[in-house]
């Protein structure tokens, strides 16, 4: 039987690191030695064997500094390579991982499987799980039975959904988790893979978000509640050119007394806010006293993953590819008073 034929595209991040010997396992930045993807398929011979691997060099960069214009970049790397390949994997930093996964979640147009996998520790580290999650990774990505799932993230042996998997903990190797779902499925010992349920909520390719051309994204922010807090935070992103504001809200989804004063301001300048919350589990759900302000529940999403939501459907909005029933707001020039009405309509579409 022929191998699936798999871009590897590296990033960086702790699986392409080099720490100073086997037992250097958190510090191995300093180190300032990273791994392309030829590397990791000679350091990882049993995982490279999984398929016919098509190397590709997108950067070495930490996950921490990732952001909008890399997102952007890698995508156009992603579409460039599933046009030839079966299926993408993309080495990533478990920092930020989730993000970028769930970008591509959003993003791509391809029904080929992208596989987003990554390693806790380095892969020169003892006891790395780098090899591992590699052999995973580009088995997933060329199984026909995985396809038009999204993109999926693999760690631990464990298959998730880009949409709803965290990063839970800091140095433990079971760190990605989906509280509120569970796993999409497995990659077992025996090379088979167990898939005991699909995403329901929509992704990509069925999606109506385009940024081919894009260089940059809207800038959202996220403010974080927590007892006492006062409004400066809000008020800062607000004079501070924010577009959006997501607000990692305290559970059940409220934030603090002086915060929802400051919001008021956001109100009168037309600036969507999003309400999602930082208890990491759980929906927000619409009460009478926000719905009537116009600001948006973000469902089950965590902040990171509602802000990324909210810059696609401002995004959306700038490039005028709205319903038709957007257009004539458009056109009249009433631009700003669509944006919260807008924004809450992408949420539940993609939310259904």
């Amino acid at each position: 039987m022929a191998k699936s034929k798999i871009a590897l595209v590296t990033t960086g991040g702790t699986i392409g690191s080099k720490g100073k010997n086997s037992l250097d396992t958190f510090d191995y930045g300093a180190n300032g030695e990273r791994y392309g993807p030829t590397d990791l398929l000679k350091l990882f011979p049993e995982a490279a064997a999984a398929a016919d691997v098509t190397p590709v060099d997108f950067g070495r960069i930490s996950s921490s500094a990732i952001g909008p214009e890399t997102w952007l970049e890698l995508l156009a790397k992603v579409e460039e390579v599933a046009k030839d390949h079966d299926g993408i994997v993309v080495t990533h930093g478990t920092a930020s991982l989730e993000e970028t996964a769930y970008f591509l979640h959003l993003t791509h147009k391809s029904l080929k499987t992208v596989a987003v996998i990554g390693a806790q520790r380095p892969s020169s580290g003892f006891a790395t799980d780098g090899g591992i999650n590699l052999r995973n990774g580009l088995q997933v990505a060329g199984a026909l039975e995985c396809r038009g799932m999204g993109v999926l993230t693999l760690l631990n042996n464990e298959i998730q959904s880009a949409r709803e998997v965290t990063k839970t903990s800091t140095y433990r190797l079971q760190t990605f988790h989906a509280p509120d779902m569970g796993i999409l499925g497995h990659v077992d010992p025996d090379d088979r893979i167990s898939i005991y349920r699909k995403p329901t909520r929509r992704h990509a390719p069925d999606t109506e978000f385009d940024v081919a051309g894009q260089d940059s994204l809207p800038r959202v922010d996220i403010v974080y509640s927590y007892a006492g807090a006062t409004g400066d935070h809000v008020t800062a992103s607000i004079h501070g050119g924010a577009e959006a504001i997501v607000m990692a809200t305290m559970a059940p989804g409220t934030p603090a007394p002086a915060q929802k004063e400051a919001l008021q301001e956001a109100n009168e300048k037309r600036i969507p806010v999003i309400f999602s919350c930082r208890a990491g589990s759980g929906r927000v759900l619409d009460r009478s006293e926000y719905y009537k302000q116009g600001w948006v529940n973000a469902d089950n999403l965590s902040p990171q993953k509602a802000r990324f939501l909210t810059m696609l459907a401002l995004l959306q909005i700038k490039t005028l590819t709205l319903e038709p029933s957007f257009n004539g707001l458009i056109t009249t020039g009433n631009f700003n008073l669509i944006l919260i009405s807008f924004t809450n309509l992408v949420f539940d579409k993609l939310n259904e």
